[in-house]
């Protein structure tokens, strides 16, 4: 007789079969949560630029005025850190900003990342000065309500300029926070902003604060030196709590206000001021360059936030 023909062998055999298959199955679900787990570990931060800078590393970007929702789509997959929408010199469109962060949501992205964080930060720059953003601060709280990951400060002048915008980004801290000064003066209403960033309204409370200020913000305070006031006074302006970068752009303010032409010797002088200001604080200093010559010497200047073009 065949032994593999006798019901009990049968029986077992099947038993076997079925043991071996449930111990696989088990041994699978062990090993993969593990592998998921290290493969969709959250970031330290939500905001990828600042995830760079936090690790020593360069931030690049580029600038748009065009808030359409094919380009804000297309924003969102571009090899950069960041981009950020110009609306000092156009139209103050918030309508269309609030559009383009909707737009920047990318799905595909998030599932292939499997965290929160999107590949692009956006951020924006508004028509007032610094000097003139203690009547707009309504401009600050929008921007922020929509989504916005930094903002960019035209013509910031001095330290208190500084200060009153850092205020204008943070809310008012809870009583247990390390982070108290300075004091936060923004309301509070981030519906939209919790849409765009993925998350809920505890985590997006605990994330949206200042950097480096608060090491877990996702938040960056970017004034602009544009005037000769303000290169008189770059020293006090880095040294503010909460400014994450000073963003100088191609100096065409600054060599109107320096009184020479653009291509001046005093202009360079004054962009090398502005960066050992930067370094001297640890602050990441910004500077626009359009080549890949300019964005090498500027890189290895120690210039960390790099604004230049798509074709770059």
């Amino acid at each position: 007789m065949n032994p593999s023909r006798h019901p009990a062998s049968q029986y077992f055999g099947r038993r076997l079969k079925i043991a071996l298959i449930v111990f696989a199955g088990v041994s699978i679900a062990l090993v993969m949560p593990a592998r998921n787990g290290l493969a969709q570990q959250a970031p330290v931060h939500l905001n990828p630029a600042i995830e760079k800078l936090a690790q020593g590393q360069p931030m690049i970007g580029i600038q748009t005025d065009d808030m359409s929702l094919q380009n804000c789509h297309s924003l969102a997959r571009v090899d950069f850190d960041y981009a950020y929408v110009d609306m000092e010199h156009g139209p103050l469109n918030l309508d269309g900003l609030a559009y383009c962060v909707a737009g920047m949501v990318d799905k595909a992205a998030v599932l292939k990342k499997g965290t929160a964080q999107p590949k692009v930060a956006l951020f924006a720059r508004f028509p007032p000065y610094g000097r003139d953003l203690e009547s707009n601060d309504w401009i600050v709280k929008q921007a922020l309500d929509m989504g916005l990951m930094g903002i960019i400060f035209n013509g910031v002048d001095n330290k208190e300029q500084m200060t009153r915008l850092v205020r204008y980004m943070r809310y008012p801290q809870q009583k247990t926070s390390k982070y108290q000064e300075p004091p936060g003066l923004r309301g509070y209403a981030p519906g939209n902003a919790i849409f765009a960033w993925g998350i809920s309204a505890a985590e997006y409370e605990r994330r949206a604060d200042v950097w480096p200020l608060n090491p877990e913000g996702d938040l960056l305070a970017i004034p602009m030196i544009e005037t000769a006031e303000g290169l008189k006074n770059v020293n006090e302006i880095a040294s503010v709590p909460g400014v994450g970068a000073i963003f100088i752009g191609a100096a065409g303010d600054l060599h109107q206000y320096l009184g020479v032409p653009q291509d001046s010797p005093q202009v360079e002088e004054a962009r090398q001021t502005i960066l050992a200001a930067c370094k001297s604080h640890n602050v990441a200093c910004g500077i626009t360059a359009l080549t890949k010559a300019d964005v090498d010497k500027r890189l290895k200047e120690g210039w960390k936030m790099i604004r230049t073009g798509r074709g770059e």
